[in-house]
């Protein structure tokens, strides 16, 4: 049976996610405003919603596409006759994140790609943890997005997924070293320029500056 393609909330937690310790290598909310801003460019790119410059997200069709993830994040939006002058993004990111985050993992670990771990801190505390599953979609991931960084992310999947790699502080992780420099100087305009993206950068940004990371 063929798998259906990974959505890019997907992709992006497989990257985010060190295999052995079933961890983000990044920190973990942003990580979660990361994923929820990944599924808004699903949506925009499917013709679901619109993202204004100015941070706003409205949506224009509210047929779910028949994806599991991008399905519960459209739901988790104000259908069209309910918006008035759409839904601040940067806002519904944070608020999102968590929900669509759990939502991938579902799936990933459904796939075989992921195994849900349960586990106590302290002997106290339970945490989960999400390593690497018997079949390998973390492997052909990392490879199609170190080949995008070789071809300077020529299409806008790869851009968007780039944008938010930077966003979430995730590109030290994922190109470490003075010959990615040039690479993640795009990452970083990229970030900037996407409407997405830059939702999630600026999300992360407020939450550093309060101390929060």
């Amino acid at each position: 049976m063929t798998l259906a393609p990974l959505t890019l909330p997907e992709e992006l937690l497989l990257l985010a996610l060190d295999p052995v310790r079933g961890r983000p290598r990044n920190n973990s909310r942003h990580l979660q405003w990361g994923l929820a801003g990944a599924a808004l460019a699903e949506l925009e790119e499917a013709g679901r919603l619109t993202v204004e410059r100015g941070g706003r997200i409205t949506v224009v069709n509210p047929l779910p596409p028949g994806d599991p993830v991008l399905d519960g994040a459209l739901a988790a939006l104000p259908a069209p006759a309910k918006q008035r002058r759409g839904v601040p993004a940067q806002r519904w990111v944070q608020r999102a994140g968590r929900p669509v985050r759990e939502l991938c993992l579902r799936r990933l670990v459904a796939r075989g790609a992921l195994r849900r771990e349960s586990r106590r801190a302290l002997g106290l505390f339970p945490y989960e943890r999400f390593p690497a599953g018997a079949v390998d979609l973390v492997g052909p991931v990392r490879e199609r997005f170190a080949a995008a960084s070789a071809a300077g992310f020529p299409d806008r999947r790869s851009r968007v997924l780039a944008a938010l790699v930077w966003a979430t502080d995730l590109d030290r992780k994922i190109l470490a070293g003075r010959e990615h420099r040039a690479a993640r100087r795009t990452m970083k305009r990229l970030a900037q320029e996407l409407a997405t993206a830059h939702a999630v950068e600026r999300a992360v940004r407020a939450d550093k500056s309060s101390g929060g990371d």
